[in-house]
Order: C-alpha cells, then sequence, then structure tokens
C-alpha cells in the first residue's frame, strides 16, 4: 500500500494506523500538537506576522477526498507571507481545513485540551531557498504553515462565496474554478501567534511546517459549519454508501520536548 490511497480518516486507516505506511508518524516532530498557553515562551524578538496577500490570484476549489481545498498562483512573489518566526518570504500555495461532526472537536490543534470546530491551514512555501513546492515539502525549513481556528458565533461574510461553492465539489476528485478569492477576509483582526517547528498533518507527514497558530479564531455562523459537515463526501459520486466528509483531523501528537514560542504575554 503506497501513495494516496493508503490512509484516511476511518477505523482501519486513520491517524493510528498511518505509521504503518509512514513510519515518520512517530517521529520528533509532529503535528498538530496541545498547545498550553502557560508552558509557551514568551520571545519578545518574534516580529510580527506580515501577510501581502494583497495581488493573490485564488485558481480553482477542489476536494481531494480528504478535505477541501483552494490553490493559488504561485510562481512569482506576489503573494507571500514574511516576518514573524521568518527570515525569508513564503509563498501561498493552498488553504484547506480541518473539521468535525459536532462542535466540540474538528481543529487539529488543541489549545489547553480544548478543540475547536474547525481548522484552517494556508500553506506557503520557502520560494528563496528551494525551486519549487514539492523540493520544499522535503525540507525541514520548506513550509510555513498558519494554523487559524474556527468557532460557531455569528455569519462571516469572507466564508460566505466559500461555503456556496462547496456545493461544485461534493465528490472526491472534482475540481471548479475559484477566481478572485482573497483569504486575507479569514484572518482575525489581531495576529497573535504561538510558533514552534512540525510537520504535515496529513501523510506523507514530512517534518517540514515551521507552524504559526494563531491565537485569536474567526467565527463563521452554525449554518456555515453545516455546509462543510453537509456537502462534502469522502467518496467520489458513483460510490454506494457516501460518506460525509467530517471528522477529517489527527489528533495532537507528543511535543518530545520541543519549545513552543509566542509573539505575545499572556
Amino acid at each position: 500500500m503506497t501513495g494516496q490511497h493508503c490512509w484516511g480518516y476511518g477505523e482501519e486507516d486513520g491517524p493510528s494506523e498511518w505509521h504503518r505506511s509512514f513510519s515518520i508518524a512517530e517521529g520528533d516532530r509532529q503535528s498538530p500538537i496541545d498547545i498550553v498557553p502557560s508552558q509557551a515562551t514568551y520571545n519578545p524578538s518574534l516580529k510580527p506576522l506580515v501577510v501581502s496577500y494583497e495581488l493573490c490570484t485564488s485558481l480553482s476549489i477542489s476536494n481531494n477526498g480528504h478535505s477541501v481545498m483552494v490553490n493559488f498562483e504561485d510562481y512569482d512573489d506576489k503573494t507571500v507571507i514574511s516576518g514573524g518566526p521568518l527570515e525569508s518570504p513564503y509563498r501561498l500555495k493552498q488553504f484547506h481545513f480541518h473539521w468535525g461532526t459536532k462542535s466540540n472537536q474538528g481543529s487539529e490543534h488543541t489549545v489547553n485540551g480544548k478543540s475547536f470546530p474547525c481548522e484552517l491551514h494556508l500553506v506557503h512555501w520557502n520560494a528563496k531557498k528551494y525551486s519549487s513546492f514539492e523540493e520544499a515539502a522535503d525540507a525541514p525549513d520548506g513550509l510555513a504553515v498558519i494554523g487559524i481556528f474556527l468557532d460557531t458565533g455569528h455569519q462571516h461574510t469572507g466564508m460566505n462565496r466559500l461555503t456556496d461553492a462547496l456545493y461544485m465539489v461534493k465528490f472526491k476528485g472534482t475540481k471548479a474554478q475559484f477566481d478572485n478569492f482573497n483569504p486575507k477576509c479569514l484572518l482575525p483582526s489581531k495576529q497573535d501567534y504561538w510558533t514552534y517547528p512540525g510537520s504535515l498533518t496529513t501523510p506523507p507527514l514530512n517534518e517540514s511546517v515551521l507552524w504559526i497558530v494563531l491565537k485569536d479564531p474567526i467565527y463563521i455562523s452554525e449554518k456555515q459549519m453545516l455546509k462543510f459537515r453537509k456537502t462534502l463526501f469522502y467518496t467520489s459520486e458513483e460510490e454506494d454508501g457516501r460518506i460525509h466528509m467530517v471528522n477529517n483531523f489527527r489528533p495532537p501528537q507528543p511535543l518530545k520536548g520541543r519549545t513552543v514560542q509566542a509573539s505575545f504575554k499572556s
């Protein structure tokens, strides 16, 4: 069993089984983690995060059988993040979500053991040092991912365009054009963050990610959250017994001596 097809989020192929095909699953810098704010180290030399998405070009929205993802043009440095813990700008490649069936589960990172209903990951790569996303995804300093918690509250206008597009990618392997979407609208107004060295949270689980997890969540309505839970399927169209795409999160992994740094005093 190799490649994309040997893993999922079910009992037989879920996170607790991934180490059978991907031994790095038991590595020293795996993600996500439980963030314990009282144990994070305030680092006054961490800079504010600079998110430069003004000129971004969104291309498509797709269902890869594990999540829903929006892809961006990434052949130049028009759409980058810099500052924060980063030494050079990292280019935006895609964003995707992880969510649960109910509001007390769904996020991958947790804070003091608490889960959020959903977590957004904005994935960036180090184009200064590497020539492609694939090459960067193999390197210890190749990727930088911003993690944002989603909680339920009032409707989020920026999210409507996205939740309204989900029906176009209901099934695994589907893709639709999705242009003029700027994910800057999905950032909380304050960008205090925790940062630590980690990994991809889906196979191949490469230990190539510098994580930047924002402290403040954004809020979306219960109705918007339901669209994720009710519209998307893990399965392709023709398969019997359609399975809703939910609970596509990996539980927190052991810290194994890593330090979580905070950009703010708690």
